[in-house]
């Protein structure tokens, strides 16, 4: 079961939508008891870095998510803000991330010319970096929705799955193990979308 994790900081109703249109079940829960029977994981997120990590810690669900991330091993998946937060810091607050990808997220602002507009946002090109289960079946113009004002640079470039340009180049998709994390959301992204949360179903 794919568990959706609800911290008050995500689109859940899209990203279920979009689950239940290619014919996957998932659930929404912040419940740690639900949480730790799910087989997969998919960390929503849109909003501050700060109050994020406040939340997961507020609501009780650093021990579950770490257990089942880094003990159990099951699939990851973050998005938009959920990718940020699974690195070990952001530019944007001062709390720590779950650190689970080591890697930091910077501000647009101050590092790209101001003839891009932050945030970033609407459709850009996705360059595969590496193939695994979750760039399966991605070939040629492969393109994703972005909404964001912060970028993650990850410390090893392994751990980069995917990267975008947008005034510099940055990793718009992470990877360590069963940890997955994408900076666009597949849940706007269209035929895209799909595929990319086929390829994490099936994994």
């Amino acid at each position: 079961m794919i568990c959706i994790i609800d911290y008050d900081m995500g689109n859940l109703g899209s990203i279920q939508n979009m689950f239940k249109r290619i014919g996957v079940h998932s659930q929404i829960s912040g419940d740690p008891d639900i949480i730790a029977k799910a087989t997969k994981i998919l960390l929503p997120g849109v909003g501050s870095f700060d109050i994020a990590m406040q939340r997961i810690n507020k609501a009780d669900l650093l021990g579950v998510l770490n257990h089942k991330a880094l003990v159990e091993k099951v699939p990851v998946l973050g998005i938009c803000l959920g990718m940020q937060l699974l690195t070990n810091s952001s530019e944007e607050g001062q709390l720590p991330g779950l650190g689970w990808i080591d890697g930091a997220t910077h501000s647009f602002k101050g590092k790209i010319d101001k003839s891009n507009k932050v945030p970033h946002m609407g459709w850009n090109i996705v360059n595969i970096q590496q193939q695994n289960q979750m760039t399966e079946g991605f070939s040629g113009e492969t393109r994703f929705y972005f909404v964001h004002s912060y970028y993650v640079k990850v410390e090893n470039r392994d751990n980069c799955m995917m990267q975008t340009t947008y005034g510099l180049p940055f990793a718009s998709a992470i990877v360590k193990d069963n940890i997955f994390g994408a900076q666009f959301h597949p849940e706007k992204s269209h035929k895209f979308g799909m595929k990319f949360f086929e390829n994490f179903a099936k994994i």
